[in-house]
């Protein structure tokens, strides 16, 4: 079975290395980008995403990049407790949470690919222009996706597959061919700044800390373990707020700005244990991004091409949970490919003793087409509720309700959060969220391996 990925982002990569983890060689990630490079600032591996990488055989270097936060707590814009509660292997997992620097982790990623599947498995610089669905494949060898891109001198690129991955983010052109009129990201007025900066060492040095509320936010956590004589750590933030009238969806996005005017919308937010705008002004560099999603999709296959993270279910950042989802998208769709092929490949076992007359290949070209339709269904039926749930649940604050409910509830602060939210209550909107995203601790121990069964075998 050839396959071939569109995109060289997080979820492209995972998804080149689950395939080969699950016995397919012929794959080929193709990235518009004409070099990668480390670029971007922190992100979140949840448990769930840290248990693929784990199966993958890559944690140990995902883990010496990063560090593993024990805590996620949660407070308001005054700096008072709202929610607090472990992570990782601190609250009962297999498997730990892990923060790392995102270009780093895809080059890693990349490098991996290189590994495992040659030096040639990523073709850099070609930008996909679309897909030609059930087309007559050249060698003669039955139907095929024609996957077509152009690079920056015009020339073109055509690669027929069995399999077709949009893995191309958040304005994915294999999306926007399957779905012409769906348009641009939605954009909830929400401006997000982010950066890493050099930082005193808050709480005990392991927690990822959340403060604010829907109109204004900050988010903060280590990248690298804490313990420095100096007691400073690099920390990742984030810093949100509700864009004043007058500011459009049209904004240079994705830019670098000036860390002071940004401080300043956070000049009160100065804590016994944290100076959110001395944070911001130490910032290497600060970027400006637009908090976006898109409408969940009814269908995300056509053909025998899919979509598969952000290009599938771009999500917005609330539960720190987008690369995991999309790493999770990756495992499972290589686990149904491989049952598909081990089903093709037993169909022809029995048509070859059956007949007696049958050669490797010749027997199985309708029966694996079929179990690759039923695979990309199976992929889709497993992934697709669920991010859809996810997608309304982020739009809701996922599990940082909690602190908007004590902002609504006690907008001036409180004595103690109890007074004004049950503590029943706070844990049911954490544990929902966990249960919807797949990575509530008991489940996730018990869940099946997504590793297909021939290969643990």
């Amino acid at each position: 079975m050839k396959i071939v990925i569109v995109g060289a982002g997080i979820g492209g990569l995972a998804t080149a290395l689950s395939l080969e983890a699950a016995g397919f060689r012929d794959v080929t990630v193709v990235e518009r980008a004409r070099e990668l490079r480390p670029l971007g600032v922190g992100m979140n591996l949840l448990p769930h995403a840290v248990r693929e990488l784990t199966e993958l055989g890559l944690v140990d270097e995902v883990a010496a990049i990063g560090t593993a936060p024990a805590r996620l707590s949660y407070f308001t814009r005054f700096g008072q407790p709202v929610w607090s509660e472990p992570r990782g292997l601190e609250a009962g997992y297999h498997w730990p949470q892990l923060s790392v620097h995102r270009g780093e982790f895809q080059l890693l990623l990349a490098d991996e690919v290189r590994r495992r599947l040659g030096a040639d498995a990523i073709r850099l610089g070609w930008r996909a222009t679309g897909v030609e669905h059930g087309v007559a494949g050249s060698d003669g060898g039955g139907v095929v996706e024609r996957a077509r891109f152009t690079d920056a001198a015009g020339d073109e690129l055509v690669v027929d597959a069995d399999v077709v991955v949009g893995a191309d983010g958040i304005h994915s052109a294999l999306r926007a061919q399957a779905h012409p009129a769906e348009g641009a990201p939605l954009w909830n007025r929400l401006l997000l700044w982010r950066g890493t900066a050099l930082a005193p060492t808050f709480l005990d040095g392991r927690t990822m800390i959340m403060a604010g509320d829907a109109e204004q936010k900050f988010v903060a956590y280590p990248l690298v373990a804490s313990g420095s004589d100096d007691g400073m750590t690099r920390l990742n933030f984030i810093a949100e707020r509700r864009a004043p009238a007058g500011v459009k969806e049209s904004a240079d996005w994705n830019r670098a700005v000036d860390p002071a005017p940004i401080a300043e919308l956070f000049a009160d937010w100065r804590f016994d244990w944290l100076d959110v705008p001395g944070v911001i002004v130490a910032a290497d560099e600060i970027l400006e991004y637009p908090m976006v999603d898109r409408d969940p999709l009814e269908r995300w296959t056509v053909g025998r091409t899919t979509l598969l993270g952000d290009a599938a279910h771009a999500l917005y950042p609330n539960g720190s949970n987008g690369a995991s989802q999309a790493i999770l998208d990756a495992r499972a769709l290589a686990f149904h490919l491989a049952a598909a092929e081990a089903a093709a490949a037993g169909t022809a076992a029995a048509d070859t003793v059956a007949s007696g007359t049958a050669t490797a290949g010749t027997a199985t070209t309708g029966t694996a087409a079929s179990g690759i339709d039923a695979a990309l269904a199976a992929y889709e039926a497993d992934r697709r509720p669920v991010t859809t749930r996810l997608n309304a649940m982020t739009r809701q604050l996922g599990p940082e309700r909690v602190m908007q409910l004590a902002y609504e509830r006690a907008p001036q602060g409180f004595a103690d959060v109890h007074d004004v939210i049950p503590e029943a209550e706070l844990r049911e909107i954490a544990e929902a969220y966990k249960v919807a995203a797949g990575f509530h601790a008991d489940l996730l121990n018990e869940r099946s391996s997504l590793t297909p069964p021939a290969v643990r075998a």
